[in-house]
């Protein structure tokens, strides 16, 4: 009897186990690909991808790119159609590359959603957690209070074709211009902001060449971090400011010694959650709608020309914030 038992226990346990198998593989995959791996802004957007997906029962999971190379995203999401993935998650680092890709998982039924792309080509949706016009004029404001509204500053970007960064910087700039006639601009925008060692760099040398340079904005997560190493290396802490976004966990040192004097930011394990929760939504085969009460967004007012929902949550980055953010694994 006993033996009995435990087969017919044995044997539900299976049929259960199986039973969940086939529920997650039903699910369906969701695959997200960042603009690079590595770096602890993508490592916290994994974490929220990875504890959302188990929440949901979604086998959800992040693809992170070894440079920020818009043709290795390419290859990716090549690899993720291939996989039959029914969602994939994009944080482009070049819209225009990516739209014929993204067009042709659309093709083969893969809902595409992307983030830091508004209006992107080929995709179902894209997200944001702060509006460009918002997060521009926070930083630009914020630069000029830093600088007394006077002097030089230059701009980096993660590059040139990131739409969204152009965008913070269009507003920043425009801001500036409109408020503080005599804040000046130095060059051009520079595509930078992805890669630590370029910022580093290109700070260095923009500091060389202009001896009244007194600020730094820079859009992309390793643009403030490299741009505060090079002011602490030529000594200018306290006369050269950066600001920008960036993980805090990476660059509170250098907020504490003031070489980085400040920004904004989303809180980017909430981005990774929102992937998986929109991915969720659409894979049931539910639309969003105005006035959606939707978690990490909140209430949303889509816009349904361009495909986009986009929210203001910004997150100040200080010497008063930055200990907390950091310790939140940002």
């Amino acid at each position: 009897m006993i033996k009995k038992i435990l087969v017919a226990a044995l044997a539900t346990s299976l049929s259960l186990a199986g039973a969940a198998a086939a529920f997650a593989q039903d699910a369906g995959k969701v695959g997200v690909v960042v603009k690079i791996g590595g770096i602890p802004w993508f490592n916290a957007m994994e974490a929220g991808i990875k504890e959302r997906g188990q929440k949901l029962g979604i086998d959800a999971f992040m693809v992170g790119p070894t440079s920020a190379d818009p043709a290795l995203q390419v290859r990716a999401i090549e690899d993720l159609i291939a996989q039959g993935v029914k969602v994939i998650g994009v944080v482009p680092n070049d819209a225009k590359v990516l739209e014929p890709v993204l067009t042709k998982a659309k093709e083969k039924g893969i809902i595409v959603i992307t983030h830091e792309s508004p209006s992107q080509k080929g995709a179902d949706w894209d997200f944001e957690l702060a509006s460009s016009t918002g997060f521009g004029e926070a930083h630009g404001k914020l630069l000029a209070e830093k600088m007394g509204g006077k002097g030089e500053y230059a701009v980096f970007v993660g590059s040139l074709t990131v739409p969204l960064h152009n965008a913070w910087a269009d507003a920043a700039i425009a801001y500036i211009k409109k408020n503080h006639p005599d804040m000046t601009l130095v060059g051009e925008r520079y595509g930078v902001a992805e890669d630590v060692d370029k910022s580093r760099s290109t700070a260095l040398d923009l500091i060389s060449a202009h001896p009244d340079l007194k600020g730094f904005l820079a859009f992309g997560s390793q643009g403030p971090i490299g741009a505060g190493r090079a002011v602490e290396e030529r000594r200018k802490v306290g006369e050269i400011f950066v600001l920008g976004p960036f993980s805090p966990g990476q660059g509170q040192k250098l907020v504490k010694s003031d070489a980085i004097s400040g920004g904004f930011m989303w809180n980017p394990k909430q981005a990774g959650e929102v992937f998986v929760t929109l991915a969720d939504k659409l894979m049931k085969g539910e639309e969003v709608k105005d006035g959606d009460e939707i978690e990490g967004l909140g209430k949303v007012k889509p816009d349904f020309e361009n495909h986009n929902i986009i929210v203001d949550q910004l997150v100040p980055i200080n010497k008063d914030t930055v200990a907390d953010l950091a310790a939140m694994g940002l």
